[in-house]
């Protein structure tokens, strides 16, 4: 039984770097104004996901540069 669940789980992808990050979404997952956060890249992109699409409401500011 577990791995029909399994199937249908896909882990988000950090839409700046490509890579994985620790959320995981099925098939029927709606996620509305979503604070993605991405471990390698420190990046919080806010996003919607609704049928394992993903649409970016707001990028991250460029960051300061640190004296």
């Amino acid at each position: 039984m577990e791995d029909e669940h399994q199937e249908g789980e896909h882990w988000i992808l950090c839409p700046l770097c490509q890579s994985k990050t620790r959320t995981k979404i099925r098939n029927d997952t709606i996620l509305i104004k979503f604070p993605l956060f991405c471990p390698k890249c420190k990046a919080e992109i806010l996003i919607n996901i609704r049928k394992l699409h993903m649409t970016i409401i707001k990028r991250p500011d460029a960051k300061t540069q640190s004296r």
